[in-house]
């Protein structure tokens, strides 16, 4: 079966050391053990992703440099794509609190490198994703024609990250405001399991991935939702390196789903997020 990870960080020295020396990360990458990730070289990775059976990974970039005083790391985002333009596809990360600036850097990155879409973190910005700093964004999205993706659900002990600012509700009003921008609600919502599924629902132009949450609590209300309700919402992301993308695969080979849904899920439904079907 042809896999695209929708979430995936190439585990290069500089991405791991970056990751666990941030000023968001750093307690988080102690309190779930990453300091012991390896490394590896980047045409290595590529390889494993061959092996594995990933045609594509969406790298997402990150920028919250206002708030955590952080440097954003799309400088790496746009290396890896070109350096493996057939393998990744880059997501711009984009930090609202840069006003008029930021909304210039989409079209810049968009059209100039040929990024598929912007990346958000509404917690590491401090205010959820139906603030209006955010919506000359969306607007700028919609414009271009590219999606955004937003990071849901903070990890442990992150400075700051209000748990409030992750709620798939807000998503739920841009959503209604914005139905002609495609968003991707990452880590599902979680814990706000059932409300992610319900915006997925009732907004055409909502998906998910549940990346890093595959062996969680009410997992099963996901597998259930993906079987039942929401086989075209949802879109297969590893969060790799947080989460070893071979453990990913191994977590979504053990969900009891149909085969069309699974092939939907690991494949088909981000072909069409991304425009390639």
């Amino acid at each position: 079966m042809k896999i695209i990870d929708f979430r995936f960080r190439p585990n290069t020295p500089e991405i791991i050391n970056g990751i666990k020396n941030s000023a968001m990360f750093k307690a988080a990458c102690k309190a779930i053990g990453f300091d012991s990730r390896k490394a590896q070289p980047l045409p290595d990775i590529v390889a494993d992703l061959d092996r594995l059976g990933v045609e594509l990974g969406v790298i997402t970039g990150r920028d919250c440099e206002t708030t955590y005083g952080f440097p954003a790391n799309n400088k790496s985002v746009l290396e890896f794509c070109r350096a493996y333009p057939q393998k990744f596809i880059g997501f711009w990360g984009i930090d609202p609190h840069k006003k008029m600036a930021a909304v210039r850097e989409i079209e810049h990155v968009v059209k100039d490198y040929g990024m598929k879409g912007i990346a958000i973190d509404p917690y590491l910005a401090r205010m959820p994703a139906s603030e209006a700093r955010f919506y000359p964004l969306y607007s700028k999205c919609c414009e271009l024609g590219v999606p955004a993706f937003i990071t849901m659900a903070p990890p442990p002990q992150v400075p700051g990250a209000i748990l409030e600012y992750a709620d798939p509700r807000d998503v739920d009003k841009v959503a209604r405001d914005f139905p002609e921008l495609t968003l991707i609600m990452s880590h599902g919502g979680y814990p706000f399991v059932n409300e992610a599924i319900y915006t997925c629902l009732r907004n055409a132009n909502v998906y998910m991935d549940i990346s890093e949450y595959e062996r969680a609590p009410m997992v099963d209300v996901y597998v259930r939702a993906m079987n039942d309700l929401i086989s075209d919402k949802v879109l297969f992301a590893s969060a790799h390196p947080f989460v070893e993308l071979a453990d990913a695969l191994d977590a979504y080979a053990g969900f009891e789903l149909s085969v069309d849904v699974r092939n939907k899920v690991m494949y088909e439904n981000a072909r069409r997020v991304l425009r390639l079907a």
